[in-house]
């Protein structure tokens, strides 16, 4: 397995573009089984989880082709429709390919979902969602299988919690329902919006994305996604925005989306972290030392979890004790462990961590145990003293788009280790 080998204490400076969100690629992709033809989509970063989707849809007959950032994707002649356990157990997102398989052809077959262990992440308000569609569900050999007679019937559903992987497969599901399908409790995510908003360009007809509402009227068919980018990737940005913040750095961040990062921008202005918008981005100027500040993780708008773990590298190091309570992954504080081997200060209770700022990290043999753990440990090393070897970072090459090189051009110190066989 490969590993980053990053010596801290630089301070990064330059410009950094952010690539396409890997959480708006992935139900895009699914999407294109909805119709027959060949969509284009672009602005597709080329990433571990994006090459595991396009294996999903080859096993089911589709052609794809990625080329500098495009992917083509003909689905004119599929001949399954099973998402099979060597591929689905790598990445929870191919749960995705669930709903549009039922709504093209009335049945579908897709493994039990795996991907990063920070938590259980089950797939129930899916499933309780389709059977309200008229779906019989069936859980056979670590495979959950859907059928329904004919076509899907629109339903009034209550997701008990919000789930955005949920309000996306039903909202493809849907598509071809009969009659109205009301969507209530929805994910309020942009990725959820842009996945809408190119269902609509093949012919849907869904209002209300984006906010807790989503209403789908069903069509008789779709045609194929024709030039649809994806917005950029907001996680990216938060990081990069981190990255800044702790090297005491002065980066401007282009190809983002502000009205994306909000919460993420109010709480590193909290730190002292200056952030000034620029025409072609944001400016991100770290301070001399960070401030600590308190967050709590919450389902979009409010600050998300997939930059917890990156912000409390930054409460490692900031004066004072910042808390941090995690809502939404009951297992997602494993980045704690390798943190204290750089020598954090950091106290779990439940939900809640206490992180107490230290003056220096210091470098160490480090393992990154999920995607935004790994994150967070590069975020460390940057500023940490001596060498730190970042291990099993096929995680980090899950959901982010050459970060060895991107950090490199601003200054960093990194270099990837390639594994030898």
């Amino acid at each position: 397995m490969d590993k980053l080998l990053i010596k801290g204490g630089k301070q990064l400076k330059g410009e950094v573009s952010i690539s396409g969100a890997k959480n708006a690629a992935l139900p895009l992709m699914a999407a294109t089984i909805l119709c027959k033809g060949k969509s284009v989509i672009k602005n597709v970063p080329k990433l571990r989880d994006v090459n595991t989707m396009a294996e999903v849809l080859k096993t089911l007959g589709a052609v794809v082709e990625y080329n500098n950032g495009i992917l083509n994707i003909d689905t004119t002649v599929l001949t399954e429709a099973v998402a099979p356990y060597e591929l689905v157990k790598t990445m929870r997102a191919s749960v995705l390919t669930l709903g549009p398989m039922v709504a093209r052809f009335g049945h579908a077959k897709v493994s039990m979902p795996g991907g990063c262990a920070i938590g259980a992440r089950p797939i129930n308000l899916h499933l309780s969602a389709l059977e309200k569609m008229g779906a019989d569900i069936t859980l056979d050999g670590g495979y959950v299988i859907v059928d329904c007679c004919k076509v899907l019937t629109g339903a009034h559903i209550l997701f008990e919690t919000v789930t955005v992987t949920g309000t996306e497969n039903i909202m493809m599901a849907a598509v071809f329902a009969e009659g109205k399908t009301i969507l209530e409790n929805a994910a309020l995510e942009p990725e959820v919006v842009d996945l809408a908003n190119a269902l609509n360009s093949m012919g849907a007809q869904i209002t209300g994305a984006g906010t807790s509402t989503i209403e789908i009227t069903g069509v008789d068919e779709l045609k194929p996604l024709d030039s649809h980018s994806i917005i950029p990737d907001r996680i990216e940005t938060g990081t990069f925005m981190a990255i800044s913040a702790i090297t005491q750095g002065n980066v401007l961040i282009k190809r983002t989306r502000v009205d994306h990062i909000m919460a993420i921008i109010e709480k590193f202005r909290q730190t002292g972290v200056i952030i000034e918008e620029e025409p072609d981005g944001i400016r991100v100027i770290g301070p001399e030392k960070l401030t600590s500040s308190n967050v709590k993780t919450n389902p979009f708008p409010s600050f998300p979890t997939d930059m917890q773990a990156q912000f409390m590298a930054m409460m490692a190091v900031s004066n004072g004790t910042s808390i941090i309570q995690e809502t939404i992954f009951e297992n997602r504080y494993m980045h704690v462990a390798e943190l204290l081997r750089m020598g954090a200060k950091i106290e779990i209770v439940d939900t809640i961590a206490n992180v107490h700022g230290v003056k220096q990290l210091k470098g160490a043999p480090v393992m990154a145990t999920d995607l935004r753990a790994s994150a967070s440990l590069v975020v460390a090393a940057l500023v940490a003293e001596g060498e730190t070897i970042i291990d099993r970072i096929y995680h980090l090459d899950r959901g982010y788009e050459r970060i060895e090189e991107k950090i490199a051009a601003l200054g960093g110190d990194v270099k990837r280790i390639k594994y030898k066989k």
